[in-house]
């Protein structure tokens, strides 16, 4: 049986002809995640059913649906299960889900304790830490393995600025691009062997000897990146796909093709390819603009260019409204939208989405931030407008737009929570629920307790 409940009010998200189809009650599987996650989640869940009883009056409501993932699979199911086949089962059928933050363990320790994610080396009784029983050994990245067991193969990211949030640049006003990131190869599908191993031996052999590469030191770490034609047109194809229909005037594909020739290179091959042969009356290529078009761009049109990844870093900083879409690889994809998102006020305030064909899960971008755990304290907004990437993309643009006006009004008026007030004069340091409580108030909403 299963873990979680079906809500006897709500029905399925169906999907038809590459479109999902959404009724009036739809059934949204969730979870809140990790650390912080509780917190960011309570306040979310205020602003979304807010949002959405104001704009629709009751005539569309979301049905929740309660999944496990993470820590809190480890705990409903056994000490060895972070990612259920239920939950990812559940978000296939269902087809839109929200999350939050999930725990993610790195470097070389053996086990992590499940209540504050303390590192350990060794299996004590207790946390050391927390004095916690509940410790687990170490796994991978459930975060990686949602996106790879579901095909959600492109991770999508908008970030633009809201007046008044604290940020480092002097014109945050012009930054307003969505960046969508490959989700699945490059190295999310990195295979790596240790030195020192038997296969690392193998593998620096048989490159080395057989293949006649080179590679400097024989105490060499080996990873492989593996970038196909395949992943690469189809998240060109939905980045394209984007600009056209929301009329954006660009997509740009970023890559470090000038060094690696065959996986970042071809990215960028495969992408004009792809926008070629599939969007010809849409797109003009930016050679086509120059060698042809005189520099004069056709109204209507979307411009296909390229970018070096370390040369977009800078350009982000110096001209970033020459931009609107971007598609990237993988690692450059993180990079980017890590850096993008600091120049408009940081992670606290960015959304992001995994999106493949028939299902997509928005998720908070940052992390579970463990020592602020039940302390009502971190900033909502990143799972906030992940939610209203969510509603957009059910179509329920009314609810969503309503959220961008209270959280706009809420942050006008410097009632915000510690991360920001610590760097705007004169603000009100709210805590985490009450940030969202004040977006429903300012978006016209019925007063709910914080």
């Amino acid at each position: 049986m299963a873990k979680y409940t079906v809500p006897a009010n709500g029905a399925k998200i169906g999907y038809k002809d590459g479109k999902i189809q959404v009724p009036d009650n739809p059934i949204v599987p969730y979870f809140p995640g990790d650390g912080t996650g509780p917190d960011i989640w309570k306040a979310t869940k205020i602003v979304l059913d807010g949002a959405v009883e104001l704009a629709y009056k009751g005539k569309k409501k979301i049905a929740w649906m309660e999944v496990y993932a993470g820590l809190s699979a480890l705990k409903a199911y056994d000490k060895d299960t972070v990612l259920p086949q239920e939950t990812l089962d559940a978000f296939k059928e269902y087809r839109v889900g929200l999350k939050g933050p999930l725990t993610t363990p790195a470097g070389s320790f053996k086990f992590v304790c499940l209540d504050c994610a303390a590192e350990l080396m060794d299996r004590p009784a207790n946390c050391p830490k927390c004095k916690s029983e509940w410790i687990t050994p170490r796994f991978r990245s459930v975060n990686v393995g949602l996106r790879q067991k579901l095909d959600l193969y492109a991770c999508v990211r908008p970030v633009r600025w809201f007046t008044g949030v604290p940020c480092p640049v002097k014109s945050p006003e012009k930054f307003n691009i969505v960046i969508f990131r490959e989700n699945t190869e490059d190295i999310y599908a990195g295979i790596e062997f240790e030195w020192g191993t038997a296969e690392q031996k193998q593998v620096y052999e048989f490159i080395t000897k057989t293949m006649k590469k080179n590679i400097p030191f024989p105490d060499s770490g080996i990873g492989i990146k593996p970038i196909s034609k395949t992943g690469s047109q189809r998240l060109a194809r939905m980045a394209i796909k984007y600009a056209i229909d929301h009329k954006k005037p660009s997509v740009t594909l970023v890559h470090k093709g000038n060094i690696q020739k065959f996986t970042e290179g071809a990215f960028r091959d495969w992408g004009y390819e792809v926008a070629v042969t599939e969007f010809r009356e849409h797109v003009v290529t930016e050679a086509e603009l120059w060698d042809k078009l005189d520099g004069k761009m056709p109204a209507g049109k979307v411009l296909i260019k390229d970018r070096i990844a370390d040369q977009t870093f800078q350009q982000f900083l110096l001209r970033p409204d020459e931009y609107s879409v971007i598609a990237t690889t993988n690692l450059n994809g993180d990079y980017l939208s890590d850096a993008a998102v600091a120049q408009v006020g940081g992670l606290g305030i960015g959304p992001g989405a995994n999106i493949g064909d028939g299902c997509a899960i928005f998720e908070a971008t940052h992390g579970t931030a463990p020592k602020y755990t039940n302390k009502d304290m971190v900033n909502p907004g990143s799972l906030i407008l992940s939610g209203v990437m969510m509603l957009e993309h059910m179509g329920w643009q009314e609810a969503a737009d309503l959220i961008v006006k209270g959280l706009e009004k809420t942050i006008a008026a410097k009632t915000v929570t510690y991360d920001f007030e610590r760097q705007m004069p004169g603000a009100t340091k709210i805590k985490c629920s009450e940030f969202g409580a004040a977006i429903v108030k300012n978006m016209g909403g019925a007063a709910v307790a914080a």
